[in-house]
């Protein structure tokens, strides 16, 4: 396993709203999330938030004297065009979006994206000036620790390698990990097995020039940072993070070493 780097990258956590919340509902969030700087600040955390598309430009407007990150949940792969319905990354950039969120795997499961729609989308993000959060994760569970550690590894990579393919090694990425088995389960995947997937996916991009940060997604509560952070920097929170009470007990947690 990797060795873990004596000086470790600044920790990071955040969470997307899906399509849970309507209009109303989402700025109120917003707000409650933006009281929450100060916090990430002191904790010496990066913290993000990630609104539907409608509410990007209200988000942004109720979180410029903040340290929040606004990001979007997803992109096309092209800045102009004949492309209804979907959303250029060159007017996320000039929304203020700063972190973009591709390849989950709810995307690929129900819209039947790629990992080559990934490639597309990662360099569009890049050429705007945002940082991808590239969404990865394996589908085959094994009960067997060391298979399954294995089988892993052997997923994701060619998903973080589409990631890569086109954009600069210079270029910042965030890699949100969570094994699809594990997505809406009542507890996170184990703790072992994230460590170890974790570890073996940060020396595939050791070698980047680029700042290169990985995250923990989905099911997660109060122990979780601390059990996983031999592994990851950070969290991609899912409902848990609907009360900001939680969130804010999270930044707290990353503040210990």
């Amino acid at each position: 396993m990797a060795p873990i780097p004596t000086k470790r990258e600044k920790r990071l956590v955040g969470t997307s709203l899906k399509m849970y919340f309507d209009l109303p509902s989402t700025l109120r969030y917003i707000d409650a999330v933006a009281q929450l700087s100060q916090n990430a600040e002191e904790a010496n955390v990066d913290l993000f938030v990630i609104p539907d598309f409608v509410t990007v430009l209200p988000s942004k407007e109720r979180l410029k004297d903040t340290s929040v990150m606004l990001g979007a949940q997803d992109t096309y792969s092209e800045d102009k065009g004949a492309f209804t319905g979907e959303v250029s990354p060159l007017t996320l950039s000039q929304a203020g979006v700063k972190i973009v969120e591709i390849g989950h795997a709810e995307r690929r499961r129900l819209f039947g994206e790629t990992d080559e729609d990934v490639t597309k989308k990662s360099a569009a993000i890049v050429r705007n000036g945002m940082i991808p959060l590239v969404c990865i994760g394996e589908k085959s569970k094994s009960n067997i620790a060391s298979q399954a550690v294995g089988l892993a590894v052997d997923e994701c990579k060619p998903q973080i390698m589409a990631a890569l393919a086109q954009i600069p090694d210079e270029a910042e990425v965030v890699l949100a990990y969570e094994p699809v088995w594990a997505i809406g389960a009542s507890e996170p995947a184990g703790a072992d097995h994230v460590v170890a997937v974790t570890q073996s996916l940060r020396e595939l991009v050791a070698n980047r020039k680029g700042r290169t940060r990985i995250l923990y997604g989905g099911s997660a509560g109060p122990g979780t940072f601390q059990r996983l952070k031999e592994g990851v920097d950070g969290l991609f929170l899912g409902r848990f993070a609907h009360d900001t009470n939680n969130l804010a007990k999270v930044i707290q947690e990353m503040n210990e070493p």
